[in-house]
Order: structure tokens, then C-alpha cells, then sequence
């Protein structure tokens, strides 16, 4: 289960969430999305992360 905590910043509250996952794809054009799916179908726990929405890229 992930870990939530609290912390302030410049009188701001913001709360993070602790995650845990097996593997972590870095871009989400054609090659990181494929990436993605093939580690998800494996059964491990995945991320994807964008700059930018994935059917926003140039792939």
C-alpha cells in the first residue's frame, strides 16, 4: 500500500504519495508506450511517465 504524508511549503499543505513500482518508462512516444505494455503484460508493476499527454507525441 502507498504512504501518504503531508508536509508545508510557504504556508501551503501539499500531500505526497509514496509509490512502489517495478519498473519506470521515461517517455511515452511509440517505444515507451510498447515498453510500458510489454513490462504491464509481464505482471509488474508499472509507470509510465510524459511531459506531455501520450497521444500528444509526435510518434
Amino acid at each position: 500500500m502507498a504512504k501518504t504524508d503531508s508536509t508545508s511549503i510557504n504556508g501551503k499543505a501539499y500531500t505526497y504519495v509514496d509509490h512502489k513500482f517495478d519498473v519506470v518508462v521515461v517517455g511515452a512516444g511509440g517505444a515507451g508506450l510498447r515498453a510500458t505494455l510489454g513490462m504491464a503484460e509481464q505482471g509488474l508493476k508499472t509507470a509510465c511517465i510524459t511531459k506531455v499527454f501520450p497521444t500528444r507525441s509526435h510518434t
